[in-house]
Order: structure tokens, then C-alpha cells, then sequence
């Protein structure tokens, strides 16, 4: 995939939310440090709907999202890809032929992919709610309705405290309950119990922290907030009072085709019933008393995440950080291996074409968190320290960097195995094969953890080969790091990888 070129003003920023039931766009203009939305966009995919029973999206599942795309597409304009974020939540984390679909809609649009975890999502739907609000004291509680999961979050101003993502969503919830648009009490308490049993999951820990205000921030809880103003059971606030009152009248109704009547859009009807089940057991078992709506979410958090990164405020850095510490990182070693193997990356990047923003990032991470699986156990401390950078949740991080992150990690040291690799495509091979192969390099220059600077060495660079030049009689003064060197180039030929070392 080719990065579009600079044509758009710097200051132009651009979010797409694929979700499990909606694709949403917004478009803004970053003004003295400021969000303003330009344009908003958004359809009615209904990708989780297209999940078979393998859980592959079909292929007119697929065709409805790329068609989707490729309107959006038009709107872009060229933008930098640094000022854009695309990403895809429950059905593409659920399904199995996500990457597929992902490789198509990076074609149409032009730019990168994610599949972002569940509790990222939830940090970043806080995120734009708790921008779109006044910055008042005390913890709120948020909640979206999506297609296929619900996210909630307790924080307090612009940061997180608790947070989860349940599998539980308007899509999936109708397909279970309410497939042939009939609404019977039977199922609206079948729904409600339900989630209720998803919610033990989080209820205790929740109730506990507490919150003062409560706020619902997805198209579901707009919509229930909507029908209640029609009703005149409220004034637009969503009271567990009014809910009971609501789910009356819905079983009173039988049948999603009445919704209208309600001002429910005719694309929402059939998933109002099941949106409202979810929100209903979340009011009686969070023992919520009072809910508003506001108009933020993933988007908006998408679009205050590439302001953060734009303004050095990346929640990645705090994330590693926090990794570091968590897992007692010797820290100064760690900076001394991530200082080499830069200087060893901008020698070859151009070379090996991974001089992208991404590229360099995933290199100097791996490279501060390359022995956090030593609070493990020493022995595979490698394959401990994967594990934990593939399987945690990660603040800021999409699932595909994790891999990366998790196999340059898995790859530093010992064997330069194919099953390092393994699951990947032949292009995230190439280049994590190349990024691998400078960590190593760092880290056995770095071995005697004395901390030096790095040498002076010159790198040369071919398809697969390496020749590094050391300063005159350097290596001669530090026969370890000759022999780490020696068997480095053992271990890369086995791969068909030439690792020449000249002093």
C-alpha cells in the first residue's frame, strides 16, 4: 500500500470508526490546538450481520464496507497518513478473515488498517465524550452500545480509571432475541438477563470506584434518549423510571415495524429493541439513576489521539513507560540498545524500505521493552516477554502493533527461526525480518551492559546481507562481543541471511 503524499493543509485530520453496525467518517480542522469538526459521514453496514457461521465475513458483507470506503475515500483528499486513523472494532476482531477484508480496505482508501482491542476502544470512546463535555470535577461513567460489543468507563476528566469491553452489542443481541422483529416480554427479558450475566463481569469493581454523572455516547442510547422525548416520559434525560415506562410500551407495541411511531429511523428499528435490553440491564445492574447523551465517541477519541501524538502527548510513550516499570526494566540498558540500533536504522532504512513513522517506532519500543519477560523467568525470557506484549492491553496500541512489538521481542535473541514469523504476510515478514535483524545487532554491541555510547560503525546494507564496519581494533578490545558476533552470523545464515562483520 502507498502512503498518499501531502496535498491536504497540515492541519486537517481525519478519523473512520468501522464498526460492528455502523462505518462513521469525521473530518476537522485543528486550530490552535483545537478540534473543529468540518464534516461528518456515516452508513449503515451492518458488518457483524455478515459474519456466517464460521464467523468469516461474507462477501456482500465485504462489498457494502469497501463501497462505504470508497465514498470516504473521496473525502480524504491526500490528507498525510499521520493525520489520519482507520480502524475496526467487534467484527473484525471476531472474524476470521479479518485480514482479508482489512488488505482490501486499505486499497480503497489508501491508507493503514487497525483492529483495535476491546478496552482500547473503551479509552478511546472516554476520550471523545470527555472532550465533547464540560471539563467538570468528578468521575463519570460512559457507556456505548455498539454492534457486536458495550463498552464502559469510569474517568474522571480526560484519563481513564476503569474500563472493560463486553461481548454483548444491538447487532448480535437482535440476531439472538429479536431476529424476526417481534418484541414479546419473553424476550425482552431473555435479552435483559442476558446482559445482566455479562455485566457480573465488571458490577462489582464498578460499583465500587462509583461515579457522579452517567453518560451514554453510541447511536442506541441516542435513539432511546429520542423516543422518550416523543413519548413525553422525559425531557431527553434517561431515567431508570422512564425505562421501565419505555419497555412497557415497547412490548405494548409487539413488533419493531411500530417503532416509527416513536421517531425511530427506519434503519434503526430492527436493533432498538436489542440496544434497549443491553442499556436496561446495565441501569439495574450498575444501579444507574440518570443518564444524558453526548454526542462524542470513537471518532472523536481518534481524532484527540492523533492531536496527542501530534503534540508529544503520545499515550504510547506512557504506555511503555508504564510497561518498563511494571516489569522492572533495567532502563539505562535498555536506552543503550535503543540508541544503537537507531543509529544502526537510519544507516538502512531507506535500503530496506522501512523508513516509515510506524517502522521506527515499533524498533526504539522493542528495544526499551525487549526484557520484560525476565521478570518471568530467564529462561525464553524472549518468548515471556511476546506473550505479554502480544496478549496485554495496551493503551494506545492497535492489535496488529502489538504483534509487531511481540515479534521483534520473540525474535532478539537465541534461534532466527521461521516461527518467529509465523501468521504473517509475506510484506509484515520482509519488513520485521529487517527490524529484527537491527535489534539483535544492538543488543549484542550492547551485551557487557556498560552503557556505552554507540560505536562509530558504518552499516551496508543489500536484499539479504549486512556488512557492518567497526572502528579500527574496536571488536579487538571486546572478544564477548566478537564472539556474540560469530554466532549471530550462524544463526542468520541458517535463514539465508549474510551477516559480514569487519574491524
Amino acid at each position: 500500500m502507498t502512503v498518499p503524499s501531502s496535498t491536504a493543509p497540515a492541519e486537517l485530520l481525519a478519523a473512520i470508526d468501522m464498526g460492528s453496525n455502523s462505518f462513521h467518517m469525521v473530518v476537522a480542522r485543528l486550530v490552535h490546538g483545537e478540534i473543529r469538526t468540518l464534516e461528518k459521514m456515516g452508513e449503515k453496514v451492518q458488518l457483524g450481520a455478515g459474519l456466517d457461521t464460521s464467523n468469516n465475513l461474507t462477501e456482500a458483507a465485504q462489498q457494502r464496507g469497501l463501497e462505504c470506503l470508497g465514498r470516504f475515500a473521496q473525502r480524504l483528499g491526500g490528507m498525510p497518513s499521520s493525520a489520519v486513523q482507520v480502524v475496526g472494532t467487534n467484527a473484525l476482531r471476531v472474524a476470521r478473515n479479518a485480514n482479508e477484508f482489512m488488505d482490501r480496505a486499505e486499497q480503497v482508501l489508501g491508507y493503514p488498517v487497525e483492529i483495535i482491542a476491546g478496552r482500547e476502544e473503551a479509552r478511546l470512546i472516554y476520550l471523545g465524550v470527555s472532550h465533547t463535555l464540560s471539563d467538570d470535577t468528578g468521575r463519570r461513567l460512559v457507556i456505548d452500545i455498539g454492534g457486536g460489543s458495550t463498552e464502559f468507563v469510569i474517568g474522571e476528566r480526560f484519563e481513564a480509571q476503569e474500563l472493560d469491553s463486553l461481548h454483548m452489542g444491538c447487532v448480535s443481541f437482535r440476531n439472538l432475541y429479536f431476529p424476526d422483529g417481534k418484541i414479546t416480554r419473553r424476550q425482552m427479558d431473555r435479552a435483559v438477563t442476558h446482559g445482566a450475566q455479562e455485566l457480573l463481569n465488571i458490577r462489582h469493581r464498578f460499583r465500587r470506584l462509583g461515579w457522579q454523572s452517567a453518560v451514554g455516547s453510541s447511536g442506541s442510547i441516542k435513539a432511546i434518549s429520542h423516543a422518550m422525548t416523543v413519548l413525553k416520559i422525559s425531557d431527553g434525560t434517561i431515567t431508570l423510571k422512564a425505562m421501565r415506562d419505555l419497555r412497557r410500551r415497547l412490548i405494548d407495541m409487539e413488533t419493531t415495524s411500530r417503532l416509527s411511531e416513536l421517531g425511530i429511523r427506519a434503519d434503526r428499528q430492527s436493533i432498538f429493541p436489542a440496544g434497549f435490553a443491553i442499556l436496561l440491564a446495565a441501569f439495574e445492574s450498575l444501579g444507574i439513576d440518570e443518564m444524558t447523551y453526548a454526542d462524542g465517541a470513537l471518532r472523536e477519541g481518534l481524532l484527540y489521539d492523533i492531536v496527542g501524538r501530534i503534540q508529544h502527548e503520545d499515550v504510547r510513550e506512557r504506555t511503555i513507560q508504564a510497561l518498563q516499570e511494571r516489569y522492572h526494566v533495567d532502563q539505562q540498558h535498555a536506552k543503550a540498545v535503543e540508541d544503537t540500533a537507531m543509529a544502526a536504522y537510519n544507516q538502512v532504512a531507506d535500503e530496506w524500505e522501512v523508513r516509515t513513522a510506524a517502522d521506527e517506532e515499533a524498533l526504539s519500543w522493542a528495544c526499551r521493552l525487549h526484557e520484560i519477560g525476565l521478570t518471568i523467568s530467564h529462561s525464553q525470557y524472549h518468548k515471556h516477554g511476546a506473550y505479554l506484549l502480544r496478549y496485554s492491553d495496551l493503551p494506545g496500541f492497535s492489535q496488529n502493533f502489538q504483534r509487531d512489538l511481540a515479534t521483534l521481542v520473540r525474535g532478539h535473541r537465541r534461534k532466527f527461526s521461521p516461527a518467529i514469523f509465523e501468521g504473517l504476510d509475506s510484506e509484515d515478514i520482509r519488513r520485521l525480518r529487517y527490524l529484527c535483524v537491527l535489534t539483535r545487532l544492538a543488543i549484542l554491541i550492547q551485551h557487557p551492559r556498560n552503557h556505552e555510547a554507540p560505536p562509530n560503525f558504518e552499516l551496508a546494507a543489500s536484499d539479504k546481507a549486512l556488512t557492518v564496519h567497526f572502528p579500527p581494533g574496536w571488536l579487538d578490545d571486546r572478544p564477548l562481543t566478537r564472539a556474540d558476533l560469530d554466532n549471530e552470523q550462524d544463526y542468520l545464515a541458517k535463514q539465508g541471511f549474510q551477516l559480514t562483520v569487519i574491524s
